[in-house]
């Protein structure tokens, strides 16, 4: 509530000093040279302002995300285009229904006329500062969620790699392990060194190479199935070329993460795939799970890292990802489609 009422007058703020300048350099002319008619711009100036301000707000919230953002140029050029022209005729409008059309200005007062192009010099300044301010906004806000979202999806990976059930039964089964095989211990404890490198280090960066971020789902997997039960069904499967690509950090798998941790019952009929293929320029994920009963921590939140993944998606993927969720009675099934281009 704090930072919706602080946004709020930040905004009034803003609006109130940029329409003094152009309301103030134009009065002062008008006074200067038409002292008898000052009166007549009030209206408009008021109406101009309050067209500016719709230009600037629906630019904001809906032609920049809907057309812009996803880089539909033509949509976004011809709908601002045609917003525009509204916003110049409905004050066009009023000024006839006050009788402020151009030959009524000059019969109340010639210099008037001579006036005029300084006003619409002002309002066209104000309506490029407009545009440029609302695009500016928005990819600032925009930039500001992206890091949000990246320090968020790291320190979830961060727990993740540190919560205690993960390591708990890795360690044990490392334990039981060494009592046997150390090479096979020693091996074990190398791809956790390797996750857990590559979660402080390689996920502060924007983007990794795919191969490096596949190594590390390699690890998680291989580390999963050596301390799950031999009664688990669990199928991985990696399709394609992986050398030439790159992709955000730590995307795929939260999706991996809540198979097992959802989908895993030693007691109960416990199935997990996951399929990950490469064509091209495009990555497909495919992770499947029957649903089982799993005892949790109340200290667990889930779905955070399945919700915190979904605006990952549309804030660096926007219109290049195609993500579907089927959170079926007994089973939960991901598809996700990325281009990486």
């Amino acid at each position: 509530m704090k930072i919706r009422f602080t946004t709020i007058s930040i905004h009034a703020l803003a609006w109130a000093l940029l329409l003094i300048v152009p309301f103030f350099s134009t009065y002062q002319v008008i006074t200067t040279f038409a002292p008898s008619s000052k009166g007549i711009f009030a209206i408009p100036i008021a109406t101009m302002s309050l067209s500016l301000i719709g230009i600037f707000y629906f630019n904001y919230f809906v032609l920049i995300p809907k057309f812009l953002l996803p880089k539909k140029y033509f949509h976004y050029t011809l709908t601002f285009v045609c917003s525009i022209a509204f916003a110049i005729l409905v004050p066009g409008l009023v000024f006839y229904a006050f009788d402020l059309g151009p030959s009524q200005l000059d019969e109340a007062n010639p210099i008037l006329s001579k006036i005029k192009p300084i006003a619409q010099a002002n309002a066209f300044l104000m309506l490029v500062i407009a545009i440029i301010a609302s695009i500016s906004l928005t990819l600032n806000n925009r930039l500001k969620q992206t890091e949000k979202e990246k320090l968020s999806a790291q320190l979830s990976s961060l727990q993740s790699q540190i919560n205690p059930h993960f390591l708990f039964n890795t360690l044990n089964s490392i334990y039981a392990t060494a009592l046997d095989s150390s090479p096979q211990a020693a091996d074990m404890i190398d791809k956790l060194s390797e996750m857990m490198r590559y979660t402080t280090k390689k996920s502060q960066a924007d983007f990794v190479p795919l191969e490096e971020e596949m190594n590390y789902i390699n690890n998680y997997i291989d580390l999963q199935s050596q301390r799950i039960s031999t009664k688990v069904k669990l199928n991985y499967r990696v399709e394609g070329e992986y050398s030439a690509l790159e992709i955000a950090p730590m995307l795929l798998i939260p999706f991996i993460e809540n198979a097992f941790k959802h989908g895993i019952n030693s007691e109960q009929e416990s199935k997990i795939d996951i399929r990950i293929s490469s064509n091209s320029n495009t990555l497909e994920l495919h992770v499947a799970n029957n649903k089982v009963y799993v005892q949790r921590d109340t200290s667990e939140h889930s779905g955070l890292g399945i919700e915190n993944t979904k605006r990952r998606l549309a804030l660096i993927y926007p219109s290049k990802h195609i993500l579907n969720i089927n959170n079926a009675t007994d089973t939960y099934t991901v598809m996700l489609h990325i281009s990486l281009q």
